[in-house]
């Protein structure tokens, strides 16, 4: 009896063990799988600079620029950040004859560009850091 009642917990330990490595495995796989395509094929972009894992809201990593971005906490923006700090349209970036502008649109707590409050559109450059809300982000353009 004793001899049955070990085997049974051995192939019960066994299965245990791989149904563990299977489990572990899969994790892996999933995010792997989950991983975005890498910013660098987009020439301008927007890099969070927080750690994410420390905002109390969702938000990417990366925001790829097109020709006009606005960005706040309502749905009619093209990058909604649920941020309490942030106006429901907060800013805008804006592309003009190959140079990115950035705006303020009259937020109430401003937005900052390296640190000064922006009072008008200004011209980004590769390497600003544009700050609003809880949020610091990185202008990159490779252009």
């Amino acid at each position: 009896m004793y001899n049955i009642f070990s085997l049974i917990f051995k192939y019960l330990f066994i299965f245990i063990i791989y149904y563990f490595m299977f489990s572990i495995i899969r994790l892996i796989y999933l995010d792997i799988k989950g991983i975005k395509a890498s910013p660098l094929e987009k020439d301008t972009y927007l890099k969070l600079i927080n750690r994410k894992d420390s905002l109390p809201f969702k938000i990417q990593e990366v925001y790829n620029l097109e020709d006009s971005i606005t960005i706040g906490r309502s749905n009619e923006n093209d990058v909604i950040i649920k941020d309490p700090y942030i106006s429901k349209k907060h800013l805008s970036i804006v592309k003009d004859e190959e140079e990115y502008y950035l705006e303020d649109l009259n937020s109430a707590n401003g937005t900052y560009l390296n640190g000064d409050r922006l009072m008008d559109a200004v011209k980004l450059k590769n390497g600003d850091r544009i700050q609003f809300g809880q949020i610091e982000f990185l202008f990159v353009n490779q252009n």
